[in-house]
């Protein structure tokens, strides 16, 4: 073997161990879904299940309103994504197209956004929710999370790598600004509109501080609460039991993950060479 080939070999065999160190985490939740109680308590431990037990899913599914949180979650999720790309796509679209005094400003003050830390307007956001009487309401759950700094300058730096020739040509056909959008510049820029929405969504689908704030009832818990709230079924002593509800929580972020990678890359390498 060559020494390219030897230099390559050892590549491949170091990012395989990263990646497996990456993923371990990963790989003994769903081994230890599929165990029993004894099993996965044993010492030292076991890393693959003897005789792997589906009951643990069910058992978790009859514990807590484990589908209503599920369809919580998703109402949620998919409604912020639906917010975050609209507001994104207006607002991307004004600071690359658009003339208009202090843009450079203004836009400089949406990434400022993006720098101040989610908890330093958790108070404010939740007097306001409590003073509309949003208090476990899906409102409460979104209103807060439909619009993003990061939305708009993701999708901002999208359109500037069309040419300014395009919007000028629209412009001599008699296309006004929304037609062009809608017409000309959403279909083009589906890889940065598709790795928007997947961020959004998981971004959404994985909150847990905000729902646990602003919801106390069963009914309106999202998935994220009805996982740690496994703890107080089983008084923590069944850690299978916790993890198949983890697995289960984790099966549409995988899936969502695995089929938009490639619109994940494209989206966010899209705009790298101009701004």
């Amino acid at each position: 073997m060559t020494a390219v080939g030897l230099r390559a070999t050892a590549a491949y065999a170091g990012l395989a161990a990263l990646a497996f160190v990456m993923l371990f985490p990963l790989l003994y939740a769903v081994s230890g879904s599929l165990m029993t109680t004894q099993e996965i308590s044993t010492y030292p431990p076991a890393f693959l299940p003897l005789h792997p037990r589906l009951d643990n899913f069910r058992d978790v599914l009859h514990a807590l309103p484990l589908p209503r949180q599920f369809l919580n979650s998703l109402i949620v999720a998919a409604c912020v994504t639906a917010g975050q790309l609209v507001t994104s796509v207006l607002s991307a679209y004004a600071f690359a197209f658009l003339r208009m005094p202090f843009r450079n400003f203004v836009f400089g003050v949406f990434l400022a956004t993006m720098m101040v830390p989610w908890e330093a307007i958790l108070i404010p956001n939740y007097l306001t929710i409590a003073d509309n009487h949003l208090i476990n309401t899906y409102p409460a759950l979104i209103l807060p999370f439909l619009a993003a700094g990061f939305g708009t300058f993701l999708l901002r730096q999208f359109f500037l790598t069309f040419p300014r020739d395009l919007y000028e040509a629209a412009q001599v056909d008699g296309l006004g600004h929304l037609r062009f959008l809608w017409l000309i510049l959403v279909p083009l820029s589906r890889p940065a509109l598709a790795a928007l929405a997947i961020w959004s969504f998981l971004s959404a689908w994985n909150q847990f501080l905000w729902p646990l704030l602003v919801v106390s009832q069963d009914q309106m818990d999202t998935l994220q609460i009805g996982i740690s709230r496994l703890q107080d079924v089983e008084a923590a002593t069944a850690p299978n039991f916790i993890l198949a509800g983890t697995v289960l929580a984790l099966i549409p972020t995988l899936l969502l993950i695995y089929f938009g990678q490639r619109h994940i890359v494209r989206g966010l390498t899209a705009g790298a060479l101009k701004g």
